[in-house]
């Protein structure tokens, strides 16, 4: 009998390892399988780190960077791509120089400043570095509404403020910005309270209109939201599927990870991918 070929989507991840699974690029292959897309991974960074800490980060030699992707991405074209930790500028540049080496298409940028336990992510300059040289490649990119607000330079209060940042964001280039407003009702302006009923908003905008997807906050704390979310974005375009409605199926795909959620750790709990 002939062999039988089978083609599968493809989805490249460039980020940070996280030995909980619960984030990075580990995360990230996971979410990739559950929406049938192959996983494909280059390491950024190396942490040393649990479900309530953050004891250290040994970055990746930029070179080295570009020497993993350049090897893959030669053999395995890949149908998306996303970021997330890229902890140097070097890494910053390696990656912006593969993608337009290659002609990449379907770039996914989840610009992590911070992780969930407090630690900074990237040394002094990279968020210029994302700016300048990443940002303008990118499809789309999916701060949450603190990166938003430093990235922007926009206090983001309320609604309103979300729109002035995501105008801000797509000058920079990209095609469609999303802010993700998982802990939007944390966030206090000087009247009052916001969104004290708990209610969250995913912001999409696309230079033309804003789409608008609204939910309920989820009590409790939770590892790896940002990279479960950007992840299934990445899968679902990969597949073809339109960012509105990528993006629809990624929050549907996150809240109900977070309702499975696994306490196996002393800290914040892990998605159920």
């Amino acid at each position: 009998m002939p062999d039988i070929i089978h083609f599968m989507k493809t989805a490249l991840t460039i980020a940070g390892s996280d030995p909980t699974g619960g984030a990075g690029l580990q995360a990230d292959i996971r979410v990739f399988n559950y929406f049938g897309v192959y996983g494909l991974s280059a390491v950024s960074a190396l942490t040393a780190q649990n479900t309530y800490e953050m004891n250290a980060i040994l970055k990746v030699d930029g070179k080295f960077l570009e020497e993993q992707l350049n090897t893959l991405v030669s053999d395995i074209r890949p149908d998306a791509i996303k970021t997330g930790m890229l902890f140097s500028i070097d890494a910053v540049k390696a990656v912006a120089k593969i993608i337009k080496g290659y002609e990449l298409e379907n770039l996914i940028i989840d610009p992590v400043t911070i992780s969930s336990t407090g630690t900074s992510l990237m040394e002094n300059g990279v968020l210029d570095a994302l700016k300048e040289d990443l940002f303008p490649l990118a499809k789309v990119i999916t701060p949450n509404i603190y990166e938003a607000t430093a990235i922007s330079g926009i206090n983001i209060m309320d609604e309103k403020d979300m729109e002035m940042a995501a105008m801000e964001l797509k000058k920079l280039g990209t095609e469609t910005v999303i802010i993700t407003g998982g802990h939007f009702e944390e966030v206090r302006s000087q009247k009052s309270e916001v969104r004290s009923d708990g209610e969250t908003l995913d912001l999409i905008y696309d230079g033309e209109k804003f789409h608008r997807l609204r939910g309920k906050k989820i009590k409790g704390e939770y590892h790896g939201t940002g990279c479960a979310f950007s992840a299934a974005i990445t899968a679902c375009l990969a597949k073809g599927i339109s960012v509105i409605e990528a993006t629809r199926k990624a929050k549907k795909f996150v809240d109900i990870a977070i309702k499975n959620a696994y306490s196996i750790g002393k800290g914040m709990r892990l998605l159920h991918v």
